[in-house]
């Protein structure tokens, strides 16, 4: 049996010819590094001018929290890196 209205290939691909994924549009920032458009920067926390975003505090905190999360892991005997650093030295 044959679907009665069926679309053939070549007009499956033409509907699909604008299902294309678009670049990113990327503008510089005041401090020179690329951004997207739209958002604050990632370098330098601006947006517009103003600074919206506090770059300087978000790199303390991240850090502090990988800090917690790695004395956490050695603490469970989860870290890896030590073990691996500890079995390296042992076996040359």
């Amino acid at each position: 049996m044959v679907v009665r209205m069926r679309r053939n290939r070549s007009q499956t691909a033409q509907r699909r010819s604008h299902h294309a994924i678009a670049g990113v549009r990327l503008s510089k920032c005041e401090c020179g590094e690329l951004r997207v458009s739209h958002r604050a920067c990632p370098n330098c926390g601006k947006y517009n001018g103003k600074v919206v975003i506090d770059v300087v505090a978000r790199a303390k905190r991240d850090a502090r929290r990988s800090k917690r999360k790695q004395t956490s892991m050695r603490e469970s005997g989860r870290d890896t890196s030590t073990k691996e650093a500890e079995k390296a030295p042992a076996s040359s």
